[in-house]
């Protein structure tokens, strides 16, 4: 008899066009300038292709917005599951006081309930941003998992790399000082992991990098290798699923909306990562990476996966310290 596939998790952070000119400290972001019409019928139809029903993570801030509704309708009616990515979308949600991450939680998982019919029970925060104070809360509001942790030594250099190709002013950049962690991240695990929270646990599913390396696997760094090498890319990917396999850690992969979007759908976005490649080209290089999962392993929802398929009783336990890496 074969042996079943092993199981991997599929997660699609949902930031809108003004999410990424906010960060990159573009100015008319405030008119909320959105690709969702464009990127989400994509999505949705290669994720068909493949049967697949994954977490999509959606910015309260998209869900208050009625012209967004008939398109973030369209991901429940699928029978994805909605997760929650902030009010906000600011990756320095780590900076904010307890009451004021309840608050942009509660008030995205409000907008997000009401646009699509489903209330979240997963977080990830934006740009991986964590702390003890949003494990809190979200254990107080009954969440089922985090998904934040980025365990990655890379994060300052992209960070680096972010604020050289940024226009921000000196207070923008300190408020992200923090922004994809710091080389301690590293030493998180890639498996699941639970974090005691004094009278609470939460379970923790971090985005998966490689064993033993901590590089990123996740589809925009991979994208991004290949508008160098293709091939090196594909060598890459192939040899962090083994290594995955070998480590016995099921993946946690992710997607982003500028992995369906090239720099011929939104001009706008060209200081971003792998943008300069036109969509064409990125739809192949994309089908060709969730083909070689397909191949390989059993791909699900994350809330699906801590339902039905992990034993939270064989976890690690983990306590969290101030603003967690």
């Amino acid at each position: 008899m074969r042996a079943a596939k092993p199981i991997c998790t599929l997660s699609l952070d949902l930031d809108n066009q003004w999410c990424y000119m906010k960060g990159h400290g573009d100015t008319g972001w405030e008119s909320f300038p959105s690709y969702l019409d464009l990127v989400v019928p994509r999505f949705l139809k290669i994720l068909d292709d493949f049967r697949w029903k994954i977490t999509v993570f959606v910015v309260g801030q998209d869900a208050a917005l009625e012209k967004n509704h008939e398109t973030l309708q369209m991901i429940a009616d699928a029978g994805h599951e909605i997760g929650n990515h902030s009010f906000n979308h600011d990756p320095w949600l780590h900076l904010y006081s307890k009451q004021q991450i309840d608050s942009e939680i509660a008030q995205a998982e409000e907008a997000i309930e009401h646009a699509t019919g489903r209330r979240p029970r997963g977080f990830r925060g934006p740009g991986y941003s964590i702390s003890k104070a949003t494990l809190e809360v979200l254990a107080e509001r009954e969440y089922l998992h985090d998904a934040s942790i980025f365990p990655t030594f890379i994060g300052p250099l992209a960070r680096a790399y972010y604020l050289l190709k940024s226009d921000l002013g000196k207070e923008e950049k300190q408020k992200r000082k923090h922004l994809f962690g710091n080389l301690r991240g590293g030493l998180q695990p890639i498996k699941p992991f639970l974090w005691d929270l004094g009278s609470r646990t939460l379970l923790e599913i971090p985005v998966s990098t490689m064993p033993v390396l901590k590089l990123p696997i996740h589809f925009s760094y991979l994208l991004y290798i290949s508008t160098f090498s293709p091939h090196l890319a594909r060598l890459y990917f192939q040899a962090a699923l083994k290594m995955c396999r070998m480590a016995k850690a099921e993946p946690s992969l992710l997607l982003h909306p500028l992995d369906f979007l090239g720099a011929d759908d939104v001009p706008g976005l060209g200081f971003f990562p792998g943008m300069m490649c036109p969509n064409s080209k990125k739809s192949a290089w994309l089908k060709w990476s969730l083909q070689t999962v397909s191949s390989s392993h059993t791909v699900t929802a994350i809330g699906r996966y801590t339902v039905q398929n992990l034993d939270q009783s064989s976890l690690r336990v983990s306590s969290p310290i101030g603003r967690v890496p």
